[in-house]
């Protein structure tokens, strides 16, 4: 079974310095029908102007990812990390029982461009904790790289959930396979590029599709695109 999510039907929201496109409801954008897939809660395709960002607020029970595109990233939490996420780069903060943190656009000449990502936990008010990792282009070029897992696999971020986040750059006409377990289910989401998901369906930049009851998910690049997969329960 497929379930299409366009992406001109996400919700979106504009707020001077953000323009945000939502693929779940959040915020002040609900939508019954779009709670999310599984445990993958939010994906959020911000763009922030320069010198733009998010103040500090308070997170809780939540494992967020963020993946940029283009630009750079300005972090800075209350426990003490702080840090520049750029393209390559990939960032996991498990919010457990607690944590404030701030996002800023770290140019004041260009924008940034960036996927936010949520993911509940499996368990509650677990010891907030962070982590940071670059996938250089090269270990995504033509495969789906891993890069978050629960047990922080083949040097991926570790989260608490038995879900897989992968990314992958192909080239035009490269395919790829990932297969799935009995009971599990794939959500993919084209970052840029058009893809052809399982020789039917075309998906174009924004576009994402959620995929259950079958042994594999096969990507089929049409143009040169980039790509993320998410293996969930």
């Amino acid at each position: 079974m497929i379930v299409l999510r366009r992406s001109g039907e996400r919700g979106h929201a504009r707020h001077g310095w953000l323009d945000s496109r939502h693929t779940f409801s959040f915020a002040e954008y609900h939508d019954r029908q779009w709670m999310g897939f599984g445990p993958l809660r939010v994906i959020n395709e911000d763009r922030v102007a320069p010198g733009g960002g998010f103040a500090p607020h308070r997170h809780a029970n939540m494992e967020i990812l963020s993946y940029v595109v283009d630009g750079g990233l300005q972090h800075r939490d209350s426990i003490g990390n702080g840090s520049v996420i750029v393209p390559g780069d990939v960032q996991m903060m498990s919010a457990g029982s607690g944590i404030e943190h701030s996002e800023f656009n770290a140019s004041q000449d260009a924008p940034v461009h960036f996927l936010q990502i949520w993911i509940q936990p499996d368990r509650l008010n677990a010891q907030p904790r962070y982590a940071q990792e670059h996938y250089a282009p090269e270990s995504r070029r033509g495969v789906l790289k891993l890069v978050a897992s629960p047990d922080g696999a083949k040097g991926s971020l570790p989260i608490r959930q038995n879900a897989q986040m992968y990314a992958g750059l192909l080239s035009t006409g490269q395919r790829v396979t990932h297969a799935l377990t009995a009971g599990r289910r794939a959500w993919v989401q084209v970052v840029t590029g058009r893809l052809q998901l399982d020789d039917g369906m075309l998906l174009a930049a924004g576009d994402a599709a959620g995929v259950s009851d079958v042994a594999s998910v096969s990507l089929h690049a049409q143009d040169d695109s980039e790509v993320l997969v998410f293996d969930l329960p």
